[in-house]
């Protein structure tokens, strides 16, 4: 299990299950104070797995830098096309909502299930 904690946040990536899992509020000042995120999400591109399981139910902020890293993170599994995406969200966080959907345009075949 690899993870990286701040302040207030909590990323985990289990590579035994590719599952990538954020909590907390995620409020870096901008896209280079995301850099060892994008390295943790770049392990589970990298590791080819079959399905990659992104978990934010329990993320209840994520600021535009975060949403870009996630966003590029998306592109990288598309590109690969190698990997199933899976989101896992909720509705209760209202950035969620629309952002996780945006997710789709980048990657059509993203399994996107919001409680």
């Amino acid at each position: 299990m690899h993870e990286i904690t701040g302040d207030r946040y909590r990323v985990t990536y289990n590579p035994q299950t590719a599952t990538l899992t954020c909590t907390g509020i995620l409020r870096l000042r901008d896209v280079q104070a995301y850099g060892s995120l994008n390295t943790l999400f770049d392990r589970a591109v990298a590791a080819e797995h079959e399905v990659v399981t992104l978990d934010v139910r329990e993320l209840d902020f994520l600021n535009s830098s975060g949403i870009n890293v996630l966003f590029q993170f998306v592109i990288k599994l598309r590109d690969r096309a190698v990997s199933q995406l899976v989101v896992r969200g909720t509705s209760r966080a209202f950035w969620q909502t629309r952002t996780l959907r945006n997710m789709r345009r980048l990657m059509p075949g993203l399994q996107l299930d919001l409680e």
